[in-house]
């Protein structure tokens, strides 16, 4: 068994020993998207961040979208290892899920950006992203009747701005939100949503696996940064944060809903399956000073192996429909 010889020695090895499972109701997804602090919610506004979203003018060569990397068809990420970007080549980074970013603070991989509305603004200004100015942007959809008349009555005393637009963009992504799962039916109280192999794989992730150390809440993020070990010269959130040195290579806990439709993985794209992943963490990681004092090397039985797999896979909603928008001329 390859796997088995990922850490240096098996006498490293940690062998995982079971453990009370964690209470489900920690687990149970709120009912509302919140907008507190943020710019009020309505149909109106969400609708015109979507068509935003989904709009390749937005674009310096009228190409790309905010869906070429953030695609609802793949969890709103990339099935290819990093995104290609404005110029046809690849990004250094995956791109992270816009699913559940209501819950979700700070933005990017490194924290870089505070809010929705600045996250928005970076790609479309990035040269090796979208390669668009929002400057030329605004420009551009003033040209466009139904776009003026429409920021007109949703921003009556502004109309189309920079800031409006970002604005109605991350109204939108608030609203971008994972479908109930087997998961959420059996925290629901529907024993019979899971299988036997993904109630023990839950337990075995919020118990002796320490998985849930990270990976928390019903979003199961801790909107974090740690260092996992993955290895690599990107410094992550250090390069924003220097302030401690557990910050070197250090990235933002993704989310794990739709988990199975985001695939290849991690910050860097480098793991091709979830099998993979579970690799990596059985391995412990690359050993350095800024590694995450939870990242050990440990033993999963192939039973306990299924049993976890079972259980990211309970994390799955049936995949969504998300129709495309009509876009003004």
């Amino acid at each position: 068994m390859a796997r088995f010889l990922i850490a240096a020695s098996l006498s490293a090895l940690a062998v995982i020993q079971p453990g009370a499972a964690a209470d489900l109701s920690a687990y149970k997804r709120p009912l509302m998207v919140p907008f507190e602090g943020v710019t009020t919610y309505s149909p109106q506004l969400a609708t015109l961040g979507k068509m935003l979203f989904f709009d390749p003018r937005l674009s310096g060569n009228k190409n790309m979208t905010c869906a070429s990397c953030h695609n609802p068809s793949f969890g709103f990420e990339t099935p290819v290892k990093t995104p290609i970007g404005a110029a046809n080549t690849a990004l250094g980074r995956q791109a992270p899920t816009v699913l559940n970013v209501a819950w979700v603070s700070p933005f990017f991989w490194d924290g870089r950006a505070p809010d929705l509305e600045t996250q928005a603004a970076g790609p479309i200004n990035a040269p090796a992203e979208m390669n668009g100015k929002l400057e030329a942007a605004v420009t551009e959809m003033q040209k466009i009747p139904d776009y003026k008349k429409w920021f007109e009555e949703v921003f009556p005393s502004k109309g189309i701005t920079e800031e409006t637009m970002l604005t109605a963009i991350a109204t939108y992504e608030r609203t971008v939100v994972s479908n109930w799962s087997p998961f959420d039916r059996w925290v629901d109280g529907d024993e019979k949503a899971v299988s036997d192999s993904a109630k023990r794989g839950f337990t075995l992730f919020t118990g002796a696996a320490g998985c849930s150390a990270c990976h928390a809440g019903w979003n199961f993020t801790d909107n974090n940064f740690h260092d996992i070990g993955l290895p690599g010269d990107d410094i992550g959130r250090y390069k924003i944060d220097a302030s401690s040195a557990s910050n070197k290579y250090a990235f933002k806990t993704p989310g794990l809903r739709n988990t199975l439709y985001r695939g290849p993985y991690m910050h860097d794209g480098s793991l091709k399956s979830m099998g993979e992943v579970i690799d990596h963490y059985e391995s412990g990681g690359v050993s350095r000073p800024s590694l995450d004092p939870g990242m050990r090397p440990f033993f999963l039985t192939d039973e306990e192996r299924d049993d976890l797999m079972a259980f990211l896979g309970s994390l799955t909603a049936e995949k969504q429909d998300i129709p495309l928008p009509t876009l003004p001329n």
